[in-house]
């Protein structure tokens, strides 16, 4: 997507985040647009570098969301990555450089094996592979969707306007504004699905807009089997936290990914910084920090307005509405993502071999001295 977006795809892709693109009559309704020719071009895929999936509200599955952040040995970085894959409850990892020149890491851990992962965190930086590492146990993600906010229509391109995002940070509002559910820290972790549940959201991450009927056959179930779970089950019980667009509004050739940790005095200043990211086009996703001021955000901007970002940053820290910041780039050319890992899911409760991490990890650190 470059500045010649149309608006009208831009319309679209809006209304998938808002609606969900399994819900394409509504939109079409809303945009007043012909469904059967929605249909056609979510099926042929005519939107260019777009990806329709889901993000699975992990708290309600009795998981637990960690983001780390670690310096590999010089010559050890592509062991660090292989070593931060062992745990199977990744769901996301990069390459990146910056404040650490490493690997950063998104894991969903087993209530309970809290103890078991920081474990295994700390035998990795022991054995060579690792420089340094900080964790962060985390709420889940907030997925923020493409808004047409910033867009210029007329020009078909995006305008950047730093400083009324400020602005927008500095205003008192007559109401106190509230965080999403997914930033609030969570008082308990249940655990509210079936395996069958757990297997159609390993399918919806992949695409949102797969059919009952395909999940069926690779389950070996019925349609209405399939259905009634998504409707009564994983509607019902939270496990979506929404349905997420993934797209690439700016040059890929001159934008990056970038993770900012944000450390505030307040929970107000916190809070007035991450209502004013959820509809912004730069933003990707928001976690905050367990039981702490921070956040944590992944964002995606064009190169040029990197500095003017930073600059904003400097202003907020001046005006005591930002305490204290840093960030990484992500390397295009190592980013990988993962489902739920369902296979380890068994009698409603998650499997979590320690040991035979701990075990793997050894044999890559037997790998350093040979």
């Amino acid at each position: 997507m470059t500045k010649e977006t149309k608006e009208y795809d831009l319309r679209i892709l809006e209304a998938f985040g808002t609606y969900g693109p399994r819900n394409l009559a509504r939109i079409a309704r809303e945009l007043r647009i012909n469904a059967g020719s929605l249909r056609k071009r979510v099926k042929r895929r005519s939107f260019p570098e777009v990806f329709l999936n889901i993000n699975v509200y992990h708290t309600n599955l009795g998981l637990r969301k960690c983001v780390v952040f670690a310096d590999a040995a010089k010559g050890n970085e592509e062991l660090l990555y292989k070593s931060m894959k062992i745990p199977d409850y990744w769901l996301y990892l990069s390459r990146c450089y910056g404040t650490y020149e490493g690997c950063l890491g998104i894991f969903t851990i087993p209530v309970n094996k809290e103890t078991k992962f920081k474990q295994y965190l700390r035998e990795l930086e022991k054995s060579g592979i690792a420089n340094n590492m900080k964790s962060f146990w985390s709420t889940c993600f907030h997925t923020v969707n493409l808004t047409r906010n910033w867009f210029d229509v007329e020009n078909k391109t995006w305008m950047f306007k730093w400083d009324g995002w400020v602005e927008e940070i500095r205003a008192k509002d007559k109401e106190p504004r509230e965080l999403p559910l997914t930033l609030i820290d969570p008082k308990e972790y249940p655990q509210l699905a079936d395996f069958m549940d757990v297997f159609i959201l390993k399918e919806l991450e992949k695409d949102a807009t797969v059919s009952f009927t395909e999940i069926g056959k690779k389950a070996g179930v019925t349609k209405q089997d399939i259905k009634y779970h998504f409707e009564k089950h994983i509607i019902q019980h939270g496990l979506i936290e929404t349905f997420q667009v993934i797209s690439f509004p700016f040059e890929k050739a001159v934008s990056d990914f970038y993770f900012f940790t944000f450390w505030f005095d307040s929970e107000e200043s916190m809070r007035r910084f991450a209502v004013s990211l959820l509809n912004k086009p730069f933003m990707r996703s928001i976690g905050k920090v367990f039981g702490e001021n921070g956040l944590i955000v992944q964002l995606y901007l064009p190169r040029v307005e990197f500095r003017e970002f930073v600059d904003r940053l400097s202003e907020l820290c001046r005006l005591g509405l930002l305490k204290d910041y840093w960030y990484v780039i992500q390397d295009w050319r190592k980013i990988e993502r993962e489902t739920i890992p369902y296979k380890l899911f068994t009698k409603r409760n998650w499997l979590y071999d320690h040991d035979a991490y701990l075990k793997e990890l050894g044999a890559l650190e037997k790998a350093i001295s040979s």
